[in-house]
This record gives C-alpha cells, structure tokens and sequence, in this order.
C-alpha cells in the first residue's frame, strides 16, 4: 500500500493548524509514505522539509476571486505526484482544492479528506469543509458543531481526533534551564502567586476578565501577580489600550505584567502557580490549557468548548460557568490555598493524534482504492 498524501493550508508560518500539519507529515514519513504540502510558505517550510517531506509553495489562502484560478496548478500537482488523499485544513485551499478535484478524470481523482479547526461561521462558504468524503473533528464540541449546523453531512465520516501534545516535551517533571531569564519575575514578592493567561490580545480571549479577577483577588488581600501573554495586532491595539487604561484605573500597574508575544511559553507556563482560560466564546480545543496541566500547572477554565473537555479528564476542579467572573475568582482563591491532583494526559498525546490521523488515511484509502 502506497499512500502519497497532501496537505493544503494557507501557510506554515506559526499556529495549532500549521503544528499539526508538520506532526502528521513527520508521522506519515516515519510510516514511509509520501507527505507533500502545499502551502504560500512560511517560517516552518525548513523543517518540514527536514522532516522528509516535499513542499510546494503557492498562494492558496487569499480570498480572492484570482485564488480560484491556481486550481490547475492543485491539478497538475496532484497528477505529477500521483496524489491519492488529499486533506485540506482550511476554507479557502478546500474550495480551490475542489475546483481541481471536479476538474479531473474520475480514476485520477484521490480521496477528499477535510480537518474542521474551529466553528466557522455557518454559510455557504463554509460548508465546502463538510463536502468531503472523510471528516476530522478537533474536539467532540466541533463534533457537535458539525451535525447541529449543517445536519445533512453523514455522521459515519466523522472522526474524532483531538490534537494532541507531546508529553516529553510538556512533561510535568520539566523545569526550566538555569539559562532561562525572566526579568520580570524579580519585582515579584516573595510569596505571591503567579497567575498567567496565554493568547492574542483579543476581545474574546477574556484578558478584561482576567485583569478584574487579578484586582478582586488582590483586593481580598491574596498575593497574586497577573501575566499577561500574547501580541496584539495592529487592528486590535484600540483593545490593548484599554487593557493598560483599566489597569492603570484600578492601580495595579505593579501587580500585572505584559509580556507580549513569547517563544519561552513553556517556561511562563512552569512558572506560573496556576494558568487562567478565559475565551468568551468556546474555544474548538484549547490547546493552553492542556500544555499547562501537563506540566502539573492547575487550570481554571470556563466550562465550554474544547476546554470543558480536557479540563473534564484531567483537571474537573477547574472548570467554571463560562463568563462568571465571580465564581471563577472564587475557584481560583480556592485552588490557589489547596494541594490540587492533576491526572496524567493519556488522551490528548501528540502519538494519538498522528497515529489515529494517518489510521484514518489508511481506511479510507483501502475502502476506495481496494479494488485497484
């Protein structure tokens, strides 16, 4: 059995889809099958490569009318390389991707496999993601979002498959190089509590909430220091401001540090005395959360979305009614004056990702192309 898969995303700069996309083509290398991707490039294209993979670059992901165009080239790469699965990752790569699937022979055609990232907005545009022959669904939540919005796609296509992390990498026995500095932890008082939130500065990402819960616990006399992770784009710097205008307001400038963005977030994240998941709206995975209590860092995380469900196997006691900033500073008082036990990640393993992924390619291929 000769499997030759492509994966098609906008690009592989940085990013869950753009992890993933290198984890399973790495995984598909080791197996000894063929791993291609196509993709605008990006920071991550060197690895990939390294890994054993073939990369080719086109502009796949622009929203734009001239986009549709480069299907002929899909076409003609799948051809040249004999490509048999192809599985796309994103919306607009899916609809060019099915451009040139129409476009070929019906014996030349592969197999249409689609990963669902998040819960996109419910249109036309979108449902070319529930089109094809396989699905992968990222959480049992985005199962859900799948059959409650568009309830005509057949539920026995769906595959379950939650990303996954590498747990040496987050492993709860890790601790950070005597090399590792964090300036920032020096003005930090003996004896105070390190609570960090980790994500783009964005609305949804709860950061206001989180700043109100720093000033409540602070207020109720609890030696706590909030931490702030994450980047805001220029579109989102009106937020940012807001953000440091409530905290100079309250005047808790010396109790909140604003990191920005970080390429040491394991390092926060073992650092901290506990992680905070706030998205105001559920989150397809939440892929934080499951990093932080791999290291055997307590979460506390509203109870929705991809959260509700590693939280749920791993760490229940930290789950919240969503958007509750009281009972979520009340959880979290609690937690932070209680031994917690945080049990081992034996579900959400980068292994099982890979493994069920590519199991997923070989059943499919086999049920198409047995008779071949």
């Amino acid at each position: 059995m000769k499997i030759n898969v492509l994966q098609i995303l906008p690009a592989l700069e940085v990013g869950g889809v753009e992890r993933g996309t290198l984890e399973v083509a790495k995984g598909l290398v080791n197996k000894g099958y063929s791993s291609h991707v196509i993709s605008a490039g990006g920071r991550l294209v060197k690895q990939l490569e390294e890994e054993g993979s073939k990369h080719k670059t086109i502009n796949i992901g622009r929203k734009s009318f001239f986009t549709f165009i480069l299907y002929r080239k899909i076409k003609q790469y799948i051809i040249n390389n004999n490509i048999n699965i192809v599985h796309v990752r994103s919306r607009m790569p899916a609809w060019v991707n099915y451009l040139a699937w129409l476009s070929t022979a019906p014996e030349q055609r592969p197999l249409l496999i689609s990963t669902i990232h998040g819960p996109y907005s419910v249109n036309a545009y979108s449902k070319i993601m529930v089109r094809s022959e396989k699905i992968i669904a990222v959480s049992e939540y985005i199962k859900q979002y799948i059959l409650n919005n568009y309830p005509d796609t057949n539920k026995n296509i769906i595959n379950l498959i939650h990303r996954g992390v590498d747990n040496a990498v987050f492993s709860r026995n890790y601790t950070p190089s005597a090399d590792w500095q964090a300036p920032w932890i020096n003005k930090i008082k003996p004896e105070t509590k390190i609570i960090t939130i980790i994500g783009r500065i964005t609305r949804w990402k709860g950061q206001a909430d989180f700043i109100e819960i720093i000033n409540t616990l602070i207020q109720s006399g609890q030696k706590v220091h909030g931490v702030i992770v994450g980047s805001a784009e220029k579109r989102r710097q009106n937020y940012m401001n807001e953000l440091l205008l409530r905290v100079k307001q309250l005047g808790i400038n010396e109790h909140i540090s604003f990191l920005g963005q970080r390429n040491d977030v394991r390092e926060l994240m073992k650092s901290s005395d506990m992680v905070l998941s706030l998205a105001k709206i559920p989150e397809a995975f939440g892929r934080t959360a499951l990093e932080a209590l791999c290291l055997n860092v307590p979460v506390v995380a509203y109870n929705h979305g991809g959260a509700h469900e590693v939280l749920s196997a791993m760490f229940p006691e930290g789950l919240c009614p969503a958007n509750d900033i009281k009972t979520a500073t009340r959880t979290i008082q609690s937690l932070l004056n209680t031994e917690t036990v945080i049990m081992p990640n034996s579900i959400f393993t980068l292994t099982n990702m890979v493994d069920k992924t590519i199991r997923v390619y070989e059943k499919a291929y086999i049920e198409k192309f047995s008779h071949d």
